[in-house]
């Protein structure tokens, strides 16, 4: 069994200060790799509505990634601005990050190992993947990125 809680990662916010995931607990969260120039970069509009509706239970992180396509080439500054331009994005960014490969970020090692998170294996295979955890920080569910955040296979855990 892995260490199984999200809540002994800090990870840089996209505008500089820290998101601590231990400040976290006892609510729930989804842990998304975002990017700006994608097929499902809308649902960014559907994240904020999720996270609109729940968010008294509810914590959503994002994280930039240009692991795929080469679809978030742009700086921390570029894809906040982006983020609150576009969609109004008033939930919580961390800064860029690489979400598989040789220079996986720690926390999305933790997401993907069993060994690690004690749950699940699981493949980052395009971007707007989702990770949903328990208000203790453990491992609910993986989602691809085609399941919309307002999907009843997630919205479940949160009514």
């Amino acid at each position: 069994m892995g260490a199984g809680s999200i809540h002994k990662f800090k990870v840089p916010s996209i505008d500089g200060g820290t998101i601590d995931f231990s400040k976290y607990k006892g609510k729930k969260i989804l842990v998304v790799n975002t990017a700006s120039k994608c097929g499902y970069t809308p649902q960014y509009a559907d994240l904020e509505k999720l996270y609109e509706q729940y968010k008294s239970k509810l914590v959503i992180v994002g994280f930039p990634a240009n692991n795929f396509g080469a679809q978030e080439p742009g700086t921390n500054a570029e894809i906040n601005a982006f983020c609150q331009k576009n969609y109004g994005v008033t939930f919580t960014m961390a800064e860029k990050v690489s979400v598989k490969g040789e220079d996986i970020h720690p926390l999305f090692k933790w997401l993907t190992n069993k060994a690690e998170n004690g749950v699940m294996d699981a493949e980052i295979k395009w971007n707007f993947t989702k990770f949903l955890l328990d208000e203790k920080g453990q491992l609910i569910n993986v989602y691809p990125s085609k399941v919309n955040p307002l999907d009843e296979q997630i919205t479940q855990y949160l009514k």
